[in-house]
This record gives C-alpha cells, structure tokens and sequence, in this order.
C-alpha cells in the first residue's frame, strides 16, 4: 500500500506534537521524502493536470502546520529571504530547485541593511527534501514547470519575514506570498 497525504499528514502532527526541533524536523523531512516517492500521489497532487499555483494540501487547526504544493508554470528565482520565527520543509516533486543558502556576517542589528555571505548551493531534484530552521537566510530558484511541497511551522503570511537585497543589502519586510 502507497504511502498518501493523510498518513503523511497524521504522521506529521504526531511528529510535531513532540516539538519543532532538529529531531523533529527531520522525521518530517524523512516522512515527506516518503510521501514524494509515491508517484500517484505526486501526478494526482501536482503533474501535468494539475492547476498551476499554490494549493493549501492541509491546514492543521491543532498544530498551526501548513502543507502547501506549488505548481510552477513559469520560472522564479527568490530573492535571499527568512521564513521570520517558523520552519519550512521543501520537497521537490518534479523538477528541480535551485537552493543557495546564506549567513548574516554584520552583527544583525540593523533592521534596514544586512551583510550576508553565501554558504552553500545545492540542488533539489525529486524526491529530495530540504530543511530551514528559524531565521535561516536561503534563496531558491527553479525553470518552467517544478514544483514542490512546503510544509511550514505557521501561515507565513501572518509572520514578519525578511528578504534581502544581495547587492545593496538592503532589508524589505515581506508580504502575502512573496519569495515562497
């Protein structure tokens, strides 16, 4: 029997009923890789019929979690950006995703302008899952046609979260769907 959403789902509000720490994050993030090699539910959920944009998949009234898939028809690269005080957990289904990572090397206490340094590239193909914690600073870019799942601690539209300008540094406080 295929692993589906609703397992995924009850698993992961298990999972995070014991707390959103490293531990944690990663039994969602292995939890998710298993959803994502269920190639029904990937074709069903996101492949070539479905609608493009971004669909809820699950809102969790107990835990505050959101699944959310994201259907691309047309390329994007974000900005640096933060998920604000949340996690998010990205699982590429089709395509690929391009991720850079990046750390804040002023002391942080600017709230208009920011010094970051690039740490790390890598990239998402199917099936692969990455995990951001906190405030991490990460950019993601991907072609025509990816699409991934994004499990996330909260409503990212309700937090305050940061993108960054990679050349002049400067700060812009996000909103609704902005850099995903």
């Amino acid at each position: 029997m295929s692993y589906e959403s609703e397992q995924f789902i009850a698993e992961a509000r298990a999972t995070l009923r014991r707390g959103s720490g490293p531990v944690e994050l990663d039994e969602v993030r292995r939890q998710l890789v298993q959803l994502l090699a269920n190639r029904a539910f990937v074709e069903r959920t996101c492949g070539r019929g479905a609608a493009g944009g971004l669909h809820r998949l699950h809102v969790d009234a107990e835990r505050g979690f959101e699944v959310l898939v994201y259907v691309n028809d047309k390329a994007r690269k974000s900005p640096p950006h933060d998920h604000g005080d949340s996690w998010a957990i990205y699982g590429q289904a089709i395509g690929y995703t391009d991720m850079s990572e990046y750390r804040r090397t002023d002391d942080g206490s600017s709230r208009e302008v920011a010094k970051l340094e690039l740490t790390r590239r890598y990239r998402l193909n199917p099936g692969e899952v990455g995990v951001f914690v906190g405030s991490a600073i990460h950019a993601i870019d991907y072609p025509d046609g990816s699409r991934f799942i994004r499990v996330t601690g909260t409503n990212l539209d309700a937090i305050e979260r940061l993108a960054y300008d990679e050349q002049s540094g400067r700060i812009k406080r996000m909103g609704a769907q902005q850099a995903t």
